[in-house]
């Protein structure tokens, strides 16, 4: 019988194992693949720490997967053995709910997600819908494609649904695995790109990413230095903390919009009156679909954004986890097979 390896992990906070597990051939709908990178994602803690409802256990990470297709179910068209693939969040949508009947595919009510509802990409071979999968162009690799899944269709679908025009501010709070690809698409997209994050040590790195400006969230008042610039028309909220959201509505110009992908759970501190005189808007924002990822990878190979990654091998899984987890990564972790 066929194997391949794969990481485990056993039950909630319990540590990342490498195992044998049985390769199983793809059902109806679904897709075989040979998994050849998978970016290791800040969302994944979330799941090693048992965050997420109804999880299997054990469970193998990773959303964030590019490979090869290895074998085709029935009933699957478009796609053949050996073509080029992505998967990220959006792991396939059941087509029949109402949300999905209205094209409303992220919010699908039985959306799928890899390592929710199957096993993962820390794997050599994983299984998929075939709703789930994304081409990726032959000009990027496989390592440059992976982290394009998720931290790449976020970010980039996030900005290209605001408001926001060429020439307008754009700021980014926070500059890791998410805000290192935020103020690449904010530049390439034309927008005066601002960087927002913690300690003057991330203002290089801000301005060799893109950034025309960049604000030390440590230094002063963030919404006092972005009105000093003009205000911003957009604040793409990477960074995980609800103060530091809320600290940069003061520095939205006049129907300016807080588009909120950095995933937390904490209260968000802001009042009606915040909102009403500036005619503000908060908007949550989740991943993309498949067809969104594709645009993602298409703009990446016209604009030349990529993903700052470090590679590490499968066997390494523990350890690219722990400098993810950490915030030892710059920028993004991506585990090779």
């Amino acid at each position: 019988m066929a194997t391949h390896r794969a990481v485990h992990v056993q039950s909630a906070g319990e540590p990342l194992e490498l195992v044998e597990v049985v390769t199983e051939s793809p059902h109806a709908g679904h897709v075989r693949i040979a998994v050849n990178a998978c970016g290791v994602c800040g969302t994944d803690h979330a799941f090693i720490a048992g965050g997420f409802p109804n999880l299997t256990w054990p469970i193998t990470p990773g959303h964030e997967i590019a490979g090869t297709v290895a074998e085709v179910g029935s009933d699957v068209d478009g796609f053949a053995v050996g073509d080029r693939v992505a998967v990220g969040w959006f792991g396939g949508n059941c087509t029949q709910c109402l949300p999905c009947r209205k094209g409303q595919f992220m919010q699908c009510v039985n959306l799928q997600v890899p390592s929710w509802n199957y096993p993962g990409g820390y794997a050599e071979s994983v299984t998929v819908p075939s709703t789930a999968l994304a081409r990726i162009p032959d000009e990027l690799s496989i390592a440059e494609a992976a982290p394009m899944g998720c931290a790449g269709v976020t970010t980039y679908n996030a900005l290209r649904t605001t408001k926001a025009v060429a020439g307008d501010r754009v700021a980014v709070l926070g500059l890791g695995g998410l805000g290192h690809l935020g103020v690449q698409w904010a530049r390439a997209m034309g927008f005066e790109t601002i960087a927002i994050a913690r300690g003057a040590g991330k203002a290089a790195d801000a301005k060799e990413l893109g950034a025309h400006h960049y604000i030390d969230s440590t230094a002063g008042d963030v919404a006092a230095a972005l009105q000093a610039l003009g205000g911003a028309q957009v604040v793409l909220a990477t960074a995980a903390n609800s103060a530091a959201m809320a600290a940069t509505v003061g520095g939205l110009a006049p129907q300016g919009e807080l588009v909120i992908i950095g995933a937390t759970f904490d209260p968000l501190p802001i009042t009606p009156g915040d909102l009403l005189f500036g005619n503000f808007s908060v908007i949550g924002h989740p991943s993309g679909t498949a067809a969104d990822i594709e645009d993602t990878l298409h703009f990446a190979v016209l604009s030349g954004v990529r993903a700052r990654i470090e590679e590490r091998p499968l066997a390494q899984a523990a350890e690219a986890y722990a400098a993810m987890d950490e915030g030892r990564a710059r920028y993004r972790m991506v585990l090779t097979m």
